[in-house]
């Protein structure tokens, strides 16, 4: 019913304006036009490359991958790297839990490392473990690094340095694990195999959310999942992910230990033209996603192996929650993008350069549709704005029909409005994000960058809002020169 009358809304609004917009600017028509084209090309491009990836190619890659490893004498040990800071142990127990069994049903044995700030989850874990099956089978161990509140990367970086001393090898598997993410039974057996393939770096898989708050951010955060899905099927392909998931991913064991991938992990930064060296605060998925690319490792995608995320609503209001979390995310690749695209497309993979660079350039040609029909609204007349309206809800309802193809479910009727939603706010938020590249903050953890008031005029943040300020201006200067030469 409601999936009806949104149609029969959409429908109303395009054949209540049409006649008043439908040969008064056909030439606007065509200059936005074009820019969608390109974005929605874009898109087709990735949904045929994910259903090729899906239902071709990907089988294919797992029967083979698995042939090799049964004709192989080894097993692979597989290493548990679980960080667990300030999380409610309703959320900790299943996710332990988890690891354990996934651990015990390992052939090749397992290590779970556990790295803990606070006393009373040692002693949680320790319970949990006590009462699985994992301490039974003489075959798992369990580690504990009791660390100060420093931040992930400094966990990550004690802990992988603790496996380092176990010398696993290039035949053993490495997953990082976050305190939050309940892995499947049979993950290791799901992913080993993939590792014996001699170039394959890294594997990540696929995630479903357990959301709680608001109705929006549980919808919110199912669509975010459906479009992944999508995208990392469509890079799969390429076996060039643009991320390795920071809430699971697997390493091989010999990568995962090198010395200066822990250090990447650790003390990762960019020099930035403006602020000077940007010590990463977060983003410890891409710094390892980034030390494989550089080093023209794959990176490959399980579509069949699902995780489970625990997402909690950090602000009381859903946009407020959403612009936060998306300020680190894009901050996180913003901060990255730049130095992956300067190296050899040849190396890395020419579609996959050319997906980093549409990601930096997706956040300028999302605005400037809504920026160029704002501005024909004043120039022609209003019903512009209601022909473009019925046109936003008529194409993101087509795209959330195909982007739920990806999932067994139907897809609600708030999507097509949080698809829009974050096409145009997650816009904004880039931008806003792209001239404050020094601003850093995890979500959960209290550590932040900490503003220098005695920094240079480049680096301050009154030239920070004229450069984002100067941008934007040049955008609108552009949309309204397309829309003059449009009427002419």
């Amino acid at each position: 019913m409601y999936h009806l009358l949104y149609l029969l809304v959409c429908l109303n609004i395009g054949l209540f304006a049409a006649p008043e917009v439908v040969g008064q600017s056909t030439g606007l028509a065509l200059t936005i036009g074009t820019l969608g084209i390109w974005r929605y090309s874009w898109a087709i491009i990735n949904f045929i490359r994910a259903k090729i990836y899906l239902h071709l190619v990907f089988p294919r890659r797992r029967k083979a991958a698995e042939k090799r490893y049964r004709e192989q004498k080894w097993r692979a040990h597989a290493f548990f790297l679980v960080t667990t800071y300030k999380i409610d142990p309703s959320i900790t127990g299943p996710v332990y839990r988890s690891i354990f069994d996934a651990a015990a049903r390992s052939e090749g044995g397992a290590t779970i490392v556990s790295s803990v700030v606070d006393a009373s989850d040692v002693r949680l874990i320790k319970a949990i473990f006590a009462l699985s099956e994992a301490s039974r089978s003489g075959l798992v161990s369990l580690k504990f690094d009791r660390i100060p509140g420093t931040g992930k990367r400094d966990a990550l970086a004690t802990s992988m340095r603790t496996i380092a001393r176990l010398n696993p090898g290039w035949q053993d598997v490495i997953f990082l694990v976050d305190g939050d993410t309940r892995v499947p039974l049979d993950v290791v057996a799901q992913a080993a195999p993939f590792f014996t393939d001699p170039i394959m770096g890294a594997v990540t898989t696929d995630e479903v959310s357990e959301a709680s708050g608001g109705r929006l951010f549980k919808d919110w955060f199912a669509l975010r999942f459906s479009q992944r899905q999508m995208m990392m099927s469509s890079m799969g392909l390429s076996e060039r992910v643009l991320t390795l998931t920071g809430r699971m991913s697997a390493f091989r064991g010999d990568l995962a230990s090198d010395p200066t991938f822990i250090e990447s992990v650790q003390h990762d930064f960019i020099d930035h033209w403006r602020f000077g060296r940007i010590d990463f605060l977060t983003g410890d998925d891409k710094s390892t996603w980034y030390w494989l690319l550089q080093r023209g490792y794959k990176m490959g995608y399980l579509p069949d192996v699902k995780t489970v995320s625990v997402e909690t609503q950090p602000r009381d209001g859903f946009i407020d929650s959403a612009i936060v979390l998306m300020r680190r995310w894009f901050g996180n690749t913003l901060r990255t993008s730049n130095r992956a695209l300067a190296l050899p497309a040849s190396r890395i993979g020419y579609f996959t350069w050319w997906s980093i660079l549409d990601q930096r350039m997706s956040m300028w040609t999302s605005l400037a549709g809504p920026c160029g029909m704002l501005i024909a609204t004043l120039v022609y007349n209003p019903f512009v704005l209601l022909f473009y309206l019925s046109w936003v809800m008529l194409s993101r309802y087509v795209t959330c029909a195909l982007i739920s193809t990806f999932r067994a479910s139907r897809f609600p009727i708030t999507y097509p409005f949080l698809l829009y939603f974050g096409q145009l706010v997650g816009a904004m938020v880039k931008t806003y994000v792209l001239f404050r590249l020094d601003r850093q903050k995890w979500t959960r953890q209290t550590a932040a960058t900490k503003t220098d008031t005695k920094r240079g005029i480049l680096a301050s943040d009154r030239f920070s809002f004229y450069m984002h300020a100067l941008a934007v201006g040049w955008l609108v200067l552009g949309m309204v020169w397309l829309v003059d030469i449009s009427g002419a």
